[in-house]
């Protein structure tokens, strides 16, 4: 008999993405992280659902039937659907919204940390509210 090990707990998880910029096209991307690859590598996330926006979601709501026990959310508008953060001019700032969990933020040095964004599911769950920030 064999034994997996699987990172995910059986709790559900429901992440409500609010202050979506419905002037802007594209897709809101959810996408659940382990400490490896985040928030940058989206080939290493757990799991990564998306929505289209629509004229009249300013918030959407986004349910994973089941979650890690410990983990990262990052939200991002991709506004030209191409599945990763877009740059400004700069090549270094995001010119698409994004938002993480835990209120971590970019900043100066660049993106949050696993640290900053880190969720430690111990009791279901309410919902977990993140907002998009747009440059």
């Amino acid at each position: 008999m064999a034994l997996l090990f699987s990172p995910f707990t059986t709790q559900a998880l429901t992440v409500k993405v609010s202050q979506i910029d419905t002037a802007r096209q594209g897709q809101i991307m959810v996408i659940l992280f382990a400490k490896d690859g985040f928030p940058k590598d989206h080939s290493k996330a757990l799991s990564i659902q998306t929505e289209p926006v629509t004229a009249d979601a300013n918030s959407m709501l986004f349910h994973f039937p089941q979650s890690p026990g410990e983990f990262a959310i990052k939200v991002l508008h991709d506004e030209d659907m191409n599945n990763q953060v877009t740059k400004n001019w700069t090549g270094v700032w995001p010119a698409e919204g994004l938002g993480f969990s835990n209120g971590a933020r970019v900043r100066l040095t660049g993106a949050p940390s696993f640290n900053d964004a880190r969720l430690t599911l111990s009791s279901p769950p309410d919902v977990i509210d993140i907002s998009v920030i747009y440059p």
